[in-house]
C-alpha cells in the first residue's frame, strides 16, 4: 500500500505503544525484584517462570494469560505484580495445558483478592475448553490484611476448591506440585488434584503451620515433621511421590500428562494455514494513533486472516459492521468488525465509523446465527463507539436491533474470541461480545481504550454534575477553576480508559501486539476444539 505521511505518523505512534507494551511486561515479569529472586535460589528453587519455561515444549507457544493483573494495585502494601502468579496455555508433552505457578517473589506468593480472581479465570478456561490444569504450588495463603475480600463470597477463594471438585467430575485432569509452601485453606487445592507430588525440603503441605499448631493446642513440633514431604507422602499419604528438585519433579509431570487420553473433539474446520499476503506489520500504520479518526476496518481484516482473502457477509448492508467468513491459521472462522470508515445508508444518510446503527445491528444478528448453525467460531473485532442515539434512531427502532444482535451473541454456543483494537464504549462493548458475555480469550491491543464513554465526553458530564453540586452550595466556580477541573477529571478518567487498566483488573485477559494475534485466536481455538458445541438456541426475539 501507499505510504504516506499519515501512515508514518500512525506508524511511530502504534510502534511507540508496543514499546511500552515490552517494557511493562518485561518489568511485571520480574515478579516482586531481584532481591527476592535471589532468596528464592538460595533455597534451592527455580523461579515461577522458570519453572513454566522448563516444564513446557522447547520452541513451543506459550499464551500467557493476565500477565497485568494486579498492575498499579496495592500500592499501600507494597504492590501485588503479576497477582503474585503467572499463568497461561502452553504445550506439555504435546498437549495444550493451563499453567498456574504461583511466584513467591511476590509476599511469598500471597494470595490477595485479584490473585484469586486470576486463579479463577485460569480454571474458568481450562473447564470452558477441557484443558488438563496444572499448578504449580508456592504459596503463603491468603494475604491477611485482606482476607475480607478474599475470604467468604462466591467467587472468592474457597470457589477454587469447588472448581478442583466439578473439574474432576468432568473428567479434566489436574496435577499439583508443591515446590514450596502449601498452607491453610490453599492445602485443599493439591489434594483435590488427581496427582499431588511435593519437593523435598522446599515444599512442605499443612493446614496450620507450627507456630499456630503451638497457640491452638500447645504442640511444639517443626513445618517438616509436621507437613515436610517425608511426613505427607510416606505417613499420611495425602502425597503421591516426592522428588528431590524441582526438575525432577517437573519432569514427572511431563511424563504424567504424556499420557492422558483426548476428549472427543468439536470438530471445527481447518485446512493448512497460510500467512496473510498483505503485511501484517502495516497495522501499525494503518490504525490511526487518534482514536477518533476514521479508518477502513477491512485493511486491518486483510492482514490478519489467512491470504487476507475474506468472504463478506452482506456488504451492501449495515456497513458500519463488518461480517464476513475467512481462515486465521487454518482454522474458519466468522468475523464480526466494527467499521471505523465514514460511510453512507442505504438511504443516503452518513453514518459515523465505530457507531452501531440499525441497519448493523439487523445484520450481524443472523451472521451469529449462521455461524452457530454451520459450527464456525466466531471473533469479534471492537472499535467500537456505541449505538447511535437520537430521535431517528430510537424511532426506528434501534434498542430493539440492538437487543437481537446481543440476544444472538449471548446464546452463541461456538467459541467466541474478542481483540479490542481501540475504543470499547458503552453498550458497544457488549454487542461485540465484551468480557461479561464470556468470551472463551479477550485481549486488547495497547491502543485501546475501555468504559462506559470517551474521556472528554465523561469529562464534559461529570463536570457539569460537579458545578450543578457547587451552585446547589451557593458557590460559584470561575472560568479557570472550571478548565482546572476539567482538565483533573479528564486526566483521572484517561487512566482508567487505558487497556492495562483493564487488564490490572481482568477486564481482559492481557495485552498484546497486534502481530499476537493470529496465534491468540488460533490457540484459542485449537483448545476449544477440545469441547463439544451444545445446540443453538436464542430464545425470544423481538423481530
Amino acid at each position: 500500500m501507499a505510504v504516506d505521511i499519515e501512515f508514518n505518523k500512525n506508524e511511530d505512534q502504534n510502534k511507540q505503544l508496543i514499546y511500552d507494551l515490552k517494557v511493562r511486561h518485561a518489568k511485571v515479569s520480574l515478579g516482586g525484584g531481584e532481591k527476592a529472586a535471589a532468596k528464592q535460589k538460595e533455597k534451592g528453587k527455580m523461579l515461577a517462570r522458570e519453572r513454566i519455561e522448563y516444564l513446557r515444549d522447547k520452541d513451543s507457544v506459550f499464551t500467557e494469560v493476565a500477565a497485568f493483573a494486579g498492575d498499579g494495585m496495592y500500592v499501600e502494601y507494597g504492590g501485588c505484580p503479576g497477582a503474585g502468579v503467572v499463568c497461561g496455555i502452553g504445550y506439555v508433552s504435546g498437549r495444550q495445558c493451563m499453567i498456574v505457578a504461583n511466584d513467591a517473589t511476590v509476599k511469598a506468593g500471597a494470595w490477595f483478592p485479584i490473585s484469586g480472581k486470576k486463579n479463577l479465570r485460569a480454571q474458568e478456561i481450562a473447564m470452558e475448553n477441557r484443558l488438563p490444569i496444572i499448578y504449580l504450588v508456592d504459596s503463603a495463603g491468603v494475604f491477611l490484611p485482606l482476607q475480607d475480600e478474599i475470604f467468604p463470597d462466591k467467587e472468592h477463594f474457597g470457589r477454587i476448591f469447588r472448581n478442583n471438585a466439578v473439574m474432576s467430575s468432568m473428567g479434566i485432569t489436574q496435577i499439583a506440585a508443591v515446590m514450596g509452601s502449601c498452607v491453610a485453606g490453599g492445602a485443599y487445592l493439591p489434594i483435590m488434584s488427581d496427582e499431588a507430588l511435593i519437593v523435598d525440603k522446599t515444599g512442605s503441605i499443612f493446614l496450620a503451620g507450627s507456630y499456630l499448631v503451638k497457640a491452638a493446642i500447645g504442640e511444639e513440633i517443626d513445618n517438616e515433621t509436621l507437613g515436610g514431604s517425608i511426613s505427607q507422602s510416606e505417613i499420611s499419604g495425602i502425597i503421591d511421590d516426592r522428588f528431590p528438585d524441582d526438575k525432577s519433579c517437573l519432569d514427572r509431570i511431563r511424563y504424567i500428562v504424556d499420557k492422558i487420553g483426548h476428549f472427543e473433539e468439536a470438530g471445527f474446520d481447518r485446512t493448512t494455514p497460510a500467512e496473510p499476503t498483505k503485511d501484517q506489520k502495516e497495522i501499525y500504520g494503518i490504525l490511526p494513533g487518534e482514536r477518533a479518526k476514521p479508518y477502513k476496518s477491512l485493511e486491518i481484516i486483510e492482514r490478519l486472516v489467512d491470504k487476507s482473502e475474506f468472504e463478506e457477509y452482506k456488504e451492501g448492508y449495515g456497513k458500519t459492521i463488518i461480517c464476513g467468513y475467512a481462515r486465521i491459521d487454518g482454522w474458519a472462522v466468522g468475523i464480526v468488525a466494527n467499521n471505523r470508515a465514514t460511510t453512507k445508508s442505504q438511504k443516503g444518510e452518513v453514518q459515523f465509523g465505530g457507531v452501531i446503527y440499525n441497519d448493523s445491528a439487523d445484520k450481524a444478528a443472523p451472521f451469529i446465527m449462521n455461524c452457530n448453525q454451520k459450527k464456525i467460531p466466531l471473533v469479534f473485532l471492537q472499535d467500537v463507539s456505541g449505538f447511535m442515539v437520537g430521535s431517528r434512531s430510537e424511532h426506528a427502532g434501534i434498542i430493539k436491533d440492538g437487543a437481537k444482535m446481543v440476544n444472538a451473541m449471548s446464546n452463541s454456543t461456538v467459541p467466541k474470541f474478542t481483540i479490542i483494537l481501540g475504543n470499547s464504549y458503552g453498550a458497544g462493548n457488549y454487542a461485540m461480545c465484551g468480557k461479561a458475555f464470556d468470551p472463551r480469550l479477550i485481549y486488547a491491543w495497547p491502543s485501546a481504550r475501555i468504559a462506559v464513554m470517551g474521556g472528554e465526553q465523561a469529562a464534559k458530564v461529570l463536570l457539569q454534575i460537579e458545578k450543578a453540586s457547587l451552585e446547589s452550595k451557593g458557590e460559584k466556580i470561575t472560568p479557570e477553576a472550571e478548565k482546572a477541573l476539567f482538565d483533573k477529571i479528564v486526566s483521572r478518567y484517561e487512566t482508567q480508559l487505558s487497556p492495562y487498566y483493564a487488564a490490572s483488573r481482568i477486564w481482559v485477559d492481557g495485552v498484546i501486539d497486534p502481530l499476537q494475534t493470529r496465534s491468540v485466536i488460533s490457540e484459542g481455538i485449537k483448545m476449544a476444539n477440545n469441547a463439544p458445541v451444545k445446540p443453538f438456541n436464542v430464545g425470544v426475539l423481538q423481530v
